[in-house]
Formats: C-alpha cells, sequence, structure tokens
C-alpha cells in the first residue's frame, strides 16, 4: 500500500493486561491460542441460592507489586487492575514517559461498573455511622472517571485524561477516541484502556435476573459456547488491558517496536432497545463500515474479525447477520472467532482485552480459536475457528464491540510491516 508522505499513521508499540487467563502476554497469548479458559467456580462472595455459580476471576492478585501501599488500600479494584496492565504497557513499548513533553501524552480509560466498591463500602458506612462512617476520598474512588485521573498520577501524564463510558463497547470506544487524538495532532502517544471489576452482588444479581449468563456449574471450562446451538450466556469476568499508541514517526524515531497498525474506528448507535440488539445488526454493520472506510479498507482485505461473540442468543445472531450484510460473499472466508470463553466477559474491558488479542493476532500471524464451538446454530453459519488456533496471513483485522444501549463500536488494525496493497 502506497501512503501519501503527508499521510499520518498511527501504531500499537507496547501492551499490557491483568486478566484472568494471564497477567503477563505470553502466559495470556497461550491460553487464548490453546482455548484454554480461565472459567471457575465464583468466589469472590457468597451466591447462596442464585442460579449462576462461574466466574473468570482474578486470583492471588496482590496491588503492591504495581503501585505505592496506600494508593493499594484506597482504590477501587478496577482501578488496581488499571493501574497495573498500562503500567505493563508501558514497560512493554520502552517509553520512557519523563523523557516526553509532558502534554502530549495522554490516557483514556473505558469502564462501566467501575466505582461500585467505593459505592458499596460508602452505603455499608452510612447505614452504621451516618456521614461520619463516610471517607475523606469516598467521592474521589467513586466517581466514574476516577480511573484515568490515578492513572495520570501513577504515570505521570499530564497531557490528557478522560474516561469513557459505553457499556461493552466502551475498551473498544477509547481506541478510537486515542486514534482521534492522535490524528488531530492533540497527542503523540495515548495509552488506552478499559478495566473492570464487575464481580458484585448487585451486577450479579441483575445478570441472574436477566438470565444471560451461563448455567453450568459442573464444568465451568465449558459453559461459554459462542454461536453454538447449545449456548446459554456468558461467563463474567474481570480485569483490564491497556496498549501504547503512537504516531508512526515518533515510534521509528525511538526505535519502537510495532505490533500493528491502527487503521480505522467507527461507532454507531441502533436506538433499538436497553439491552437486545437490533435483530439484523444494523448497530454493527454501520461501525464496520465506518471503520473500514475510515481506514481506507475494501471488504476483501479483510481476513479476521474478533467478534463480540457473547453466546447469547440474540447477540450470535445479530452479529452473524451483520457480518453477512457488510461482506457479502467474501463473509465465507472471512475468520470470525469470540475469544470470551478463555478470557470471560469483561464489560467495559473487554474491548480492550480483545484489541489486544486481535494485535497479537495480526503480530504472530496466527487466528485465535473460539472455544467450545462444537454445534454451530443454523443460523450462525459463518467460519468461527473452532476449537483450534490457525496460522494464516492475517493481512486486516478488525474487533467488533456491542454494548447495552445499542451501542457498537469496530477497530480496525493491519499488519505490520504493511503488506503490499
Amino acid at each position: 500500500m502506497n501512503y501519501p508522505e503527508s499521510q499520518r499513521r498511527f501504531v500499537i508499540t507496547g501492551m499490557g493486561v491483568m486478566a484472568p487467563n494471564g497477567r503477563t502476554l505470553p502466559l495470556f497469548w497461550d491460553t487464548i491460542r490453546s482455548a484454554k479458559s480461565a472459567a471457575g467456580p465464583m468466589t469472590r462472595f457468597p451466591i447462596d441460592d442464585a442460579p449462576v455459580g462461574v466466574a473468570c476471576e482474578i486470583r492471588d492478585f496482590d496491588p503492591s507489586d504495581y503501585m505505592e501501599g496506600k494508593a493499594a488500600k484506597r482504590l477501587d479494584r478496577s482501578t488496581q487492575y488499571a493501574i497495573a496492565a498500562a503500567r505493563m504497557a508501558v514497560e512493554d513499548s520502552r517509553l520512557d514517559i519523563n523523557a516526553l513533553v509532558a502534554d502530549r501524552v495522554g490516557v483514556v480509560e473505558g469502564t462501566t461498573v467501575s466505582t461500585l466498591d467505593a459505592a458499596t463500602r460508602s452505603a455499608e458506612a452510612w447505614n452504621k455511622r451516618g456521614y461520619r462512617g463516610i471517607s475523606l476520598f469516598s467521592m474521589v474512588n467513586g466517581y466514574s472517571g476516577s480511573g484515568s485521573g490515578e492513572l495520570a498520577i501513577e504515570l505521570g501524564i499530564k497531557g490528557h485524561a478522560i474516561t469513557l463510558s459505553s457499556g461493552s463497547a466502551s475498551g473498544n470506544d477509547v481506541m478510537g477516541y486515542a486514534l482521534t487524538m492522535l490524528r488531530n495532532g492533540e497527542a503523540d502517544v495515548m495509552i488506552a484502556g478499559g478495566a473492570e471489576a464487575p464481580l458484585q452482588p448487585l451486577v450479579w444479581g441483575a445478570f441472574c435476573q436477566s438470565r444471560v449468563m451461563a448455567i453450568n456449574r459442573d464444568d465451568p471450562t465449558h459453559a461459554m459456547k459462542p454461536f453454538d446451538v447449545a449456548r446459554s450466556g456468558f461467563v463474567l469476568g474481570e480485569g483490564a488491558g491497556f496498549v501504547v499508541m503512537e504516531e508512526l514517526t515518533h515510534a521509528l524515531s525511538r526505535g519502537a517496536r510495532i505490533y500493528a497498525e491502527v487503521c480505522g474506528h467507527g461507532r454507531a448507535c441502533e436506538a433499538h432497545h436497553p439491552v437486545a440488539p437490533e435483530p439484523n445488526g444494523a448497530g454493527a454493520i454501520l461501525a464496520m463500515q465506518r471503520a473500514m472506510k475510515s481506514g481506507d479498507i475494501t471488504t476483501s482485505e479483510v481476513d479476521y474479525i474478533n467478534a463480540h461473540g457473547t453466546a447469547t442468543e440474540a447477540n450470535d445472531v445479530a452479529e452473524t447477520r451483520a457480518i453477512k450484510s457488510v461482506f457479502g460473499a467474501f463473509s465465507r472466508r472471512v475468520a470470525v472467532s469470540s475469544t470470551k470463553p478463555v478470557t470471560g466477559h469483561l464489560m467495559g474491558a473487554a474491548g480492550a482485552i480483545e484489541t489486544v488479542v486481535t494485535t497479537l493476532a495480526l503480530h504472530e500471524q496466527v487466528i485465535p480459536p473460539t472455544a467450545n464451538h462444537r454445534v454451530p446454530d443454523p443460523e450462525c453459519d459463518l467460519d468461527y475457528v473452532p476449537g483450534t488456533a490457525r496460522p494464516y496471513p492475517i493481512r486486516v483485522a478488525l474487533n467488533l464491540s456491542s454494548g447495552f444501549g445499542g451501542k457498537n463500536s469496530c477497530l480496525a488494525l493491519r499488519k505490520w510491516p504493511t503488506p503490499a496493497r
């Protein structure tokens, strides 16, 4: 592909994860490739007679390994995960933030229910002691934008800090926001990602009531089955994923390793229903079309799609219909997989974790499989890469996410070095 010299380009140079299936990139990628699920019995709090007992938990996490002790004690779990993953992403990129122009580096975080820890503690304290029981830091920890502020403080980022919340599309939307900041020349480097700690009674109870979580207690690792005729819902997970995104000449000037090129992003809202997708995937269609237009990508170039793939009946069918609508005759040759059976559904962090997955797929030239996919739903008739990873010369990959309220988000990534077009 021949780019005009004046066209600025943008790349991913570092990644970090704090995930149930791995806290380092090698372990994370190994479990993704081998379809080794992190699902197990739910232990975070008593679930009594709840119908669902399976979750993807991060076990034996010590926040003091990643931040100063006082912060580790004060911060909500989701913010602890965010700081850990963002630190690892910066380390992986070999980026010295202190050596950069301070106001040319920004951070953007995506989340959905990140402040529930603080809210729950405050409610309990009020019930016991009234206002005197409320911590001085309750408001600081408990407002929705606290995560990005804490990240900026921990990492010394002075240019820009913002939190986005668009349901399960949040982690993908932050990538689009970071790309826009770089394209507009407002930053040279953006640290972008999502964090979530939704293993809370309020969230757990609501999802139990809505019947969207997989019930299989006897065999947790096989509970979630995207696009399969036997699917019964998702497994809820927790964690964080962050990337370092840079303007290309900035990355090259410091000799950075480049994982993939970030080409485009698209988002759309269906305005259809608070929780259900539009049956034909109207929002996903528009998000994919906009991402490809933004990145000057044709349908024939896309080799892999990391799907939202929640293993819920409505989502899997709508997503399949959307892909078939956008890609037409090419839809039969595009590989589509969901990696949520391995990581769990991380809500606002899902798109960020899956950006890491999609980037690694391009970098390693391997298409990750859909774990537990055995018997396809007749309405889900695409190539979902069942069971086994597939080496393949991927040129362009899309990461697709959807959120409550009909929010849809798609990120387009290209192999680096860019193949001839």
